[in-house]
């Protein structure tokens, strides 16, 4: 049987999904990747526990792919916001994806382009990539199962991805504008370009830990335990909504 395979980067996302899902006590190693084995609702589950960052989480998302072939990925986690009207503990389900820090310096100007293409003579990325068509429908019905079981909002949205900590409230603002992102942080589109080339499909799933500017590294220490319960929350809802017979009811209750 197919497993889904879940990817977190750090040790309070990976605590967060132990406490919801049943997994192996002990990790598989497979070099620097901890990869845990496990079930939920009669669903096989494998996780790994990526790391920070664009190359930590495509390899270990490379991992996932050639070793069990998963029928979906699932990244699951916090992330900083940039969109101010949104509190603490939202959750978002990415529907557009993209990479930031790629592209072309020219004349001491850095203009993004689309990942993977050679950046002299590309467009500007200003339109991140939307997700498949089937990953936003059930997006968006998860959005309206579990929106009443979170104290915070629920919605679908975009997140860019880049290499670095955003601790900035100017270039969080530049990036809203340049992308019309709600999110950024260090893995998911990284995590979306290995799962394009592989041919599965891929759910990002990121709750707010901090709002993108200068005091992000205050707020992140004290909300981050709380950030990725919501978002492991929303990803035992999601595995239900994946198992489910087509058509069938995904409402039983999710604790809280």
């Amino acid at each position: 049987m197919s497993a889904y395979g879940l990817l977190c980067a750090t040790p309070e996302e990976l605590a967060a999904l132990r406490e919801r899902l049943h997994l192996n006590a002990e990790p598989e190693i497979h070099g620097p990747t901890q990869v845990f084995r496990g079930e939920h609702d009669g669903q096989a589950l494998v996780l790994a526990l990526s790391g920070m960052g664009k190359v930590n989480a495509a390899a270990a998302a490379t991992l996932l792919l050639s070793l069990f072939s998963p029928r979906a990925l699932i990244f699951s986690g916090v992330a900083g916001w940039l969109d101010q009207q949104l509190p603490v503990g939202s959750v978002l389900f990415a529907d557009r994806l993209g990479i930031h820090d790629y592209g072309l310096v020219s004349a001491g100007r850095f203009t993004p382009t689309a990942y993977g293409v050679i950046p002299i003579g590309a467009p500007r990325l200003s339109t991140l990539p939307q997700v498949e068509p089937e990953v936003a429908a059930n997006f968006t019905a998860l959005a309206a199962a579990v929106a009443d079981r979170l104290e915070a909002p629920v919605r679908l949205g975009a997140v860019v991805t880049g290499d670095y900590f955003l601790n900035c409230g100017a270039t969080r603002e530049q990036l809203r504008a340049d992308f019309a992102a709600d999110a950024i942080d260090m893995e998911s589109a990284a995590v979306n370009q290995v799962a394009k080339a592989w041919g599965v499909p891929l759910y990002v799933i990121r709750t707010l830990s901090d709002l993108a500017g200068e005091e992000s590294h205050v707020t992140y220490a004290q909300m981050v335990d709380m950030a990725a319960r919501n978002s492991a929350l929303c990803v035992e809802a999601l595995l239900r909504r994946l198992a489910a017979p087509q058509g069938a009811s995904t409402a039983a209750p999710v604790r809280v």
